[in-house]
């Protein structure tokens, strides 16, 4: 891929931006709704917006929505419970704290409210006109924030639709506060009007971010084998200089292009281009949130420090592969993504721990990590895995579908997930190493990973859907186990895989996998006791508190670990341990002891009951990963060969 970079800045800047590139890939007819070219003037069935910020230093902004062609019947106006990307229900409807509502001859039509999210109106003359306030102060992938700077908007979380109309085009003007020099950073179709944007269906406006300040904008432009070029644009609202925007750009596109050789091209971006809306700033909220052609990524750091700006390249990385997977090799049960509820999906594994694997992996590719000593950031995604006593309890598809209550759900009851539950993401990465390392070892490195995300692109992501926003062929569970059988032409060992790892409970040898690599897999402590995941804090009247709760917070012990065995729970009290009062020097003593001693301890619960109980120390399982040199070995050639075919760079 040919390298075309660009810095743009001043007023070119803005109008190059907001104009965009012209519409490569125009709109499909929908079979139910046909849906114009986006780029074309509004028609009487688009639903269109009009965005102002009258009070931005008060973090809120007003939304008018006109909807018309209604017919008799009510229109049913709701904000959306979720958001693309978050599979837990978020209640926007909250924020909004005023409600109007308006025929198409401006008289004010009374509004009925039947659900927390929704607003019914009645007596309309086919056209109903609705104005409406909302705050909100977050400036994450998930929510939405104003304020005196700028304008973070997660369109779910801030524009209001109507049932019935979903297959309508919409159409969206922003304007900006007076006197601003915001500009208008959007995967939105661009008109010719630079405030005025549109999107061919709810689905694909919904998956919009828009970011309005006064970003900085740099872009470079990627080539696809077929000759197609995409521009990929970096639009940066932060606080350091131009040239720290330039080195960030920089690193961007070393990563960008480490992507595309992955799945050997790049999508087809609707618009023309792919958006990095970056907003680095000291009131920044931090996350990142992928979108079919852009991302929202925000953080604290600051761009003008070079370590923060490596560190940037994090999410920057693994928000990018989402391009592929999970925007268009996307599961069956988020297509298309119901708005109303909760998402549940059986293959989080894959959508987000497979991206969490390769956007660790690409950074290795690009240069960013170094590898050595295991330095390569997985001995904590084996650990993790390996030990965790969640993996007793849930599958890796198990933890997918448990998302509704963990992806930043909120609830006040307290929880035992910190011992039945392993993060999708990192259970998914776990998977994604041992299934690369095991098609390599099985194939004498013909097959790796990378050729089963190429497989699953070209038969799921890559298939053009009716029309932006809708993925033609998604994938179900039962897809993903046939296709890596096809891939290996070895039923067996995909089932076998899928039976053990994806769908069963059971981890594979990465010890010997990652001696491919010349990595050692080892305990960290083997000869130190353990009795699990205990912290104690001492009590005033005496005693030592286990784990004790922080609120609705709470470290429930583990399964299977001695602690566990032994009764031992958080919020309980040791009084003693061995016969002497429990402090911290004497659980410090205890916790000092071999594997196979035993301590005596005696217990607090709740209402003063007093119970003794004796606990058996175990090996400490703690793994760590390290180069096979820092263990006294010598890498061999073909360790060397195997490292180089995994991690070293693929770009041409």
């Amino acid at each position: 891929m040919k390298r075309a970079a660009a810095i743009l800045c001043g007023v070119v800047m803005m109008v190059a931006f907001a104009s965009g590139a012209p519409n490569l890939h125009p709109t499909l007819p929908n079979p139910t709704q046909p849906s114009p070219n986006p780029t074309q003037p509004a028609s009487a069935s688009t639903v269109s917006y009009r965005v102002t910020f009258p009070e931005p230093e008060h973090h809120w902004m007003q939304v008018e929505v006109t909807f018309t062609g209604l017919g008799t019947r009510p229109l049913q106006a709701r904000m959306s419970r979720s958001s693309p990307g978050r599979y837990a229900v978020h209640e926007f409807a909250k924020n909004i704290f005023s409600f109007e509502a308006f025929n198409a001859k401006g008289v004010a039509l009374t509004p009925t409210r039947p659900t927390p999210y929704q607003w019914n109106v009645s007596g309309h003359d086919g056209t109903v006109r609705v104005v409406y306030k909302i705050f909100g102060d977050r400036g994450d992938g998930t929510y939405f924030a104003v304020d005196n700077t700028h304008a973070r908007l997660n369109i779910p979380a801030s524009f209001m639709w109507a049932i019935g109309l979903e297959n309508r085009p919409v159409r969206v003007t922003f304007v900006p506060p007076a006197g601003s020099s915001w500009k208008i950073g959007t995967q939105l179709f661009p008109t010719s009007d630079p405030m005025t944007f549109t999107a061919p269906n709810l689905q694909y406006f919904m998956d919009s971010p828009t970011e309005l300040s006064d970003f900085g904008l740099r872009s470079f432009t990627v080539k696809n084998p077929d000759g197609k070029t995409y521009d990929i644009r970096v639009a940066a609202h932060h606080d350091g200089s131009d040239a720290d925007l330039d080195a960030l750009t920089n690193d961007v596109e070393r990563v960008v292009l480490e992507q595309g050789a992955v799945f050997g091209e790049f999508p087809a971006f609707e618009t023309g281009n792919y958006t990095f809306l970056l907003d680095y700033t000291p009131h920044s909220d931090g996350d990142g949130m992928e979108h079919r052609n852009s991302t929202f990524t925000s953080s604290r750091l600051s761009i003008a420090n070079p370590q923060q700006r490596r560190q940037a390249l994090g999410t920057i990385s693994h928000e990018f592969f989402h391009a592929w997977n999970v925007e268009r090799i996307r599961p069956a049960d988020l297509e298309p993504f119901n708005f109303t509820d909760a998402n549940i999906s059986c293959c989080l594994w894959l959508a987000e721990g497979f991206t969490q694997y390769y956007g660790n992996l690409l950074l290795i590719r690009a240069g960013f990590t170094a590898v050595s000593q295991g330095g390569i950031g997985f001995g904590g995604t084996i650990n993790a895995v390996v030990n965790g006593s969640g993996r007793l309890v849930r599958s890796a598809v198990e933890m997918s579908q448990h998302a509704a209550y963990t992806d930043a759900a909120a609830s006040i009851d307290k929880t035992e997930f910190g011992r039945s539950f392993i993060s999708y993401y990192t259970y998914g990465a776990a998977v994604a190493l041992a299934l690369d390392l095991s098609l390599r070892e099985m194939s004498d490195g013909a097959i790796t990973l990378d050729d089963y995300m190429r497989l699953l692109w070209v038969t799921y992501g890559k298939p053009a859907g009716a029309t932006p926003g809708l993925v033609a062929r998604p994938y179900t569970l039962r897809d993903l186990r046939t296709q890596l059988a096809v891939l290996t032409k070895n039923k067996a060992f995909a089932d076998e895989f899928f039976d053990k790892y994806v769908e069963g409970r059971e981890v594979v040898n990465y010890e010997r996998l990652m001696l491919q690599a010349g990595f050692v897999v080892r305990p960290r402590s083997p000869e130190a006791g353990w009795i699990g995941n205990v912290q104690v804090t001492p009590l005033e009247s005496g005693g030592l508190t286990i784990n004790p709760p922080q609120g609705n917070a709470v470290s429930p012990i583990a399964f299977g670990t001695p602690a566990y065995e032994a009764g031992l729970e958080y919020g309980n009290v040791i009084v003693t341990i061995d016969g002497q009062p429990a402090t911290v020097e004497t659980f410090g003593a205890m916790s000092r002891k071999k594997p196979g001693d035993t301590a005596t301890l005696t217990l607090r619960r709740r209402g003063g009951q007093m119970v003794t109980t004796t606990i058996t120390l175990k090996p400490n399982p703690a793994l760590v990963v390290i180069d096979v040199e820092a263990a006294g070995a010598p890498l061999t050639d073909m360790q060397k060969a195997f490292r180089e075919s995994w991690l070293g760079s693929k770009v041409k």
